[in-house]
């Protein structure tokens, strides 16, 4: 189980409390329809171990499970859920094209992005982190990254903090995390570079133990929101219930267990986060 810090920063947080009225107009739910009776359409990752995997007709991770208990709250049970795979750069446009309802992707909370979508939540607070071969002396941290070569994710929050930051840093951009560990492994690259979450989740695979470490502190907070249709406010205000709700029944808890238990990973501070003003 987590530690007491857990139930304490639950309980400071007030999640008893009635949440903020989400900003802006309604808008009508997406595709699959959010209402309750009907289908609902969600997208997740399909390549994230211990966050959105999808394994033949099976999904998994701490999205998916904060996602499935959503979607219980609005209506719709896990068999009239249906999946989408979104990847960190078409997250918006699966939004405003109505391809999908919400998003469950480790889904950085922007303010470029609340241009285009809206979010809901966060559900989670993460914090970008490295990733390296086992046998790595050099990368220690953020402050070592100079002249090394990292991959991440085109159109990526931590893809946009590296350029920003790190100028001297050569930044391999793919489609997917997955695709950044074959590259790590032979040593064409020097560390891959995303939540701390997501890598952990990647180094605690079988196929990887042993093999890959995760070095430094986290060095940026992640929020992840829940994507939905910008301007949809009652949508929005519904899924910002759930997630309090998640929290406060020990459901959200148990999902870390069962997600990201095995990477012996601990949440953050701030953790479990209560929901914001929608935007």
């Amino acid at each position: 189980m987590l530690t007491k810090k857990l139930i304490a920063a639950a309980a400071s947080a007030g999640l008893a409390l009635t949440l903020a009225a989400c900003g802006g107009g309604t808008a009508t739910p997406g595709a699959g329809g959010a209402g309750a009776g009907d289908g609902i359409t969600i997208g997740i990752k399909f390549d994230q171990p211990g966050l959105g995997l999808k394994e033949g007709d099976a999904y998994s991770g701490f999205d998916v499970e904060v996602a499935k208990y959503v979607a219980k709250e609005l209506g719709h049970e896990e068999g009239a859920i249906k999946w989408v795979e979104s990847p960190s750069a078409q997250r918006e446009t699966l939004i405003e094209t109505d391809q999908v309802d919400l998003i469950f992707a480790t889904y950085s909370i922007t303010d470029k992005r609340k241009e285009r979508v809206s979010f809901a939540g966060p559900y989670f607070i993460a914090g970008q982190g490295l990733l390296v071969r086992a046998d790595e002396a050099d990368i220690k941290g953020q402050d070592t990254l100079g002249g090394k070569k990292l991959c991440s994710v085109t159109g990526s929050t931590p893809a946009q903090k590296i350029k920003d930051a790190y100028p001297d840093v050569e930044l391999q951009e793919f489609g997917t995390y997955s695709e950044c560990l074959p590259a790590l492994l032979n040593g064409t690259i020097d560390a891959v570079t995303t939540d701390d979450t997501i890598l952990a989740g990647f180094a605690a695979q079988q196929q990887y133990a042993g093999k890959l470490k995760l070095v430094g502190e986290p060095f940026t907070t992640e929020n992840y929101g829940v994507g939905l249709k910008k301007g949809d406010t009652a949508l929005c205000e519904k899924v910002n219930a759930a997630i309090t709700k998640m929290v406060s029944d020990g459901a959200w808890e148990a999902a870390i267990e069962k997600t990201l238990g095995a990477a012996d990973y601990t949440p953050g501070p701030g953790n479990p986060p209560t929901p914001a003003a929608c935007s």
